[in-house]
């Protein structure tokens, strides 16, 4: 579970997907087995949540890691390499941006 709070010390990451609405369901799949069986696996993850957009043209995930390093070592990983290629054939395109949390209301 995402703990959301700028006194945490962690890496987000929001990576944002395009896709076309018939295809969005089955990126979303994919993107839940490649979180299952290869992110959640690696050195420093702690979360990840998936969300769409009501048009069904936009993915986000929300993804908090221990240590920037730890994001990057994943993205490199053979794993992951593998499953961004299919990934990236499955949507226009997608982009991971790193973030600190500087601000939580509620």
């Amino acid at each position: 579970m995402p703990t959301i709070s700028a006194d945490t010390k962690v890496q987000t990451v929001i990576t944002t997907f395009e896709v076309n609405p018939g295809t969005c369901h089955d990126l979303l799949g994919e993107l839940r087995t490649t979180c299952d069986e290869v992110i959640s696996q690696q050195k420093g993850f702690i979360s990840a949540t998936l969300h769409v957009n009501d048009a069904q043209t936009r993915i986000a995930n929300y993804s908090q890691w221990e240590t920037r390093e730890d994001f990057q070592a994943m993205l490199r990983s053979d794993a992951m390499l593998e499953r961004s290629r299919k990934i990236n054939e499955m949507c226009k395109n997608f982009e991971p941006v790193m973030y600190d949390v500087v601000y939580c209301s509620g």
